[in-house]
C-alpha cells in the first residue's frame, strides 16, 4: 500500500506491506492534523502559536515531546541547536521577503531572546525568562511526524514500511522480496530550481534518515547567497563549505535534529559529536578549496 499527498508544506509518502490490505489514510491524516494543531507555527490557533503569544493554553503530549527533544538537542550541541532562535529566523525571513537590510544592532537585540536555558516547562506551563521569547520546532517536527506514523504502523502489526515526510525518513523491515529499502541521497543542487539528481543510494533498515542542506534553501542578495541555516550563536546564516549532511539514527526525529546541528556546526566541529554517539552515522557533501564536490562518511555509514 502506498499513501501519498501533501502535508506540513511539503509531500509525504507512506509505503507499507499489510497482509490484510488495510488502508490507513484516515489515521495518517489525523496524525498530520494532530501535529499541525500542536507545533505548526503557520497555524494561528496551534499550541506553539499560543505559547509564543503568551496566551493560556493546555500543553499536549506532542508539544511536550518536541520541547523535550529540542532542549536535549540544544544541550547536546552546546546551543548550536536552539528552539528559541525563532525571533532571529523571523527577522531574516522578513528581510529576505522585503529586501530590508539586517543590521548588527538588530541581531544583537534579538540575540537577547535566544537561549534555550532560559525557557522551561513547569506545572504544565511554559515559563520564559523573557516574555518576548518564542519557540520554533521546525527543525524536528517533520522527523517527529515520521516517527509518529511509524509508531502507529507498529501498533497495527505492520512489520515492513517506509515513511517519508518531506525527506524525513523512517524505515522498518524490508520489501517482500527480502530486499532492503533503497533511499537516494540528492546531489547538492546548483540552484533552488535545479533538477533533482541522485548522488548516492543507501540501503535502509530499522533506521531514521534525514538530509539537511542549504543548496536549495537560500536567498541571493547582491550576488551573495545566504543559507537558510542560522547559527544561534552569531545570529547570522552559516558560512562554511558543507553543502549537505545526511544522518542515520535510531529514529527520524533525532536524525532530523542531528542533521540540523551538523549543518550549523560544519564538519570539523560536528564530526566529533557524531562519532561519540552510538547508532549514529553521517555523510557529508562539501566543496574543497578548488570548489569541487567531495564527500566524507563515518565508518558505519
Amino acid at each position: 500500500m502506498v499513501l501519498q499527498g501533501e502535508a506540513q508544506g511539503s509531500y509525504y509518502a507512506v509505503t507499507y506491506y499489510d497482509e490484510l490490505g488495510r488502508n490507513f489514510q484516515q489515521e495518517i491524516d489525523s496524525i498530520f492534523h494532530a501535529v499541525d494543531v500542536s507545533v505548526n507555527l503557520w497555524v494561528d490557533t496551534s499550541v506553539i502559536s499560543k505559547v509564543n503569544r503568551n496566551e493560556e493554553v493546555k500543553l499536549d503530549s506532542i508539544f511536550v515531546d518536541n520541547f523535550r527533544i529540542a532542549q536535549e538537542a540544544a544541550s547536546l550541541s552546546d546551543g548550536y541547536f536552539d528552539p528559541t532562535i525563532s525571533p532571529i529566523v523571523a527577522a531574516w525571513g522578513f528581510s529576505y521577503k522585503h529586501g530590508d537590510t539586517i543590521t548588527p544592532q538588530l541581531i544583537d537585540s534579538l540575540k537577547q531572546l535566544v537561549d534555550y536555558r532560559n525557557i522551561r516547562i513547569e506545572d504544565g506551563k511554559v515559563v520564559k525568562a523573557n516574555p518576548a521569547m518564542t519557540l520554533d520546532f521546525n527543525a524536528i517536527a517533520q522527523g517527529y511526524t515520521s516517527d509518529l506514523i511509524a509508531s502507529f504502523l507498529d501498533s497495527q502489526g505492520i512489520k515492513n514500511y517506509l515513511v517519508d515526510t518531506g525527506g524525513e525518513i523512517m524505515a522498518r523491515g524490508e520489501k517482500p522480496n527480502e530486499q532492503p529499502w533503497i533511499v537516494g541521497i540528492e546531489k547538492p543542487a546548483d540552484n533552488w530550481d535545479s533538477e533533482q539528481v541522485v548522488h548516492t543510494r543507501i540501503a535502509l533498515r530499522d533506521k531514521g534518515l534525514v538530509t539537511s542542506g542549504s543548496t536549495r534553501k537560500y536567498v541571493e542578495r547582491n550576488g551573495k547567497r545566504y543559507s537558510h541555516c542560522i547559527d544561534p550563536k552569531t545570529g547570522y546564516p552559516v558560512e562554511h563549505n558543507v553543502l549537505s549532511v545526511t544522518v542515520l539514527a535510531e529514529n527520524s526525529v533525532w536524525a532530523d535534529a542531528l542533521a540540523s546541528i551538523c549543518m550549523v556546526m560544519g564538519m570539523e566541529k560536528s564530526l566529533p559529536l557524531i562519532e561519540s554517539m552510538d547508532g549514529v552515522e553521517a555523510y557529508y557533501i562539501y566543496v574543497n578549496e578548488q570548489n569541487a564536490l567531495e564527500t566524507f562518511a563515518t565508518d558505519g555509514f
